[in-house]
């Protein structure tokens, strides 16, 4: 992949169409979120991929869940860090968002959850941490916040 100004798209169109029959290009943009530009063809190549590989986990996971944990055990080491109690869940979740993202091309929840549980598992690498936050809470501590807009 190659990096550009965002800019340089803008005004150097013709310099930056002709790297795409190479690699894939990344336009970094000061003010918003970074937008890969890449071709067609290579686009469905990988969406192709990443579509039968998570499908093909889906079926071993439906089949033999524990082979399923162990794969995403061996991909994600940080999971040992959870409650043992929670690596199921947390695997189940994963998965279930990876075959949807599979089916519907959309993985931003698959990768929201994959962020979320990443960092629930640090979490609980603190033990001062997770004492912290598992309560109990002081209901003095609490303080009522507003609706947005207004309303209660």
């Amino acid at each position: 992949m190659k990096s550009l100004p965002f800019s340089d798209l803008v005004r150097k169109q013709t310099s930056v169409f002709p790297l795409l029959a190479d690699a894939d290009v990344l336009l970094e943009r000061r003010d918003a979120e970074n937008v890969v530009l890449m071709r067609d063809e290579r686009y469905r190549a990988m969406e192709g991929a990443l579509r039968l590989a998570a499908r093909s986990l889906g079926l071993v996971a439906r089949g033999n869940r524990q082979l399923a944990e162990e794969v995403f055990a061996e991909e994600l080491p940080w999971l040992t860090w959870l409650p043992a109690k929670h690596r199921p869940e947390a695997v189940r979740e994963l998965l279930d968002d990876l075959l949807a993202g599979a089916d519907t091309g959309y993985y931003l929840p698959f990768l929201r959850d994959l962020i979320a549980w990443q960092h629930t598992a640090e979490i609980h690498t603190d033990p001062a941490r997770v004492a912290q936050l598992s309560g109990p809470f002081d209901p003095a501590d609490f303080a009522e916040v507003e609706r947005p807009g207004g309303r209660r």
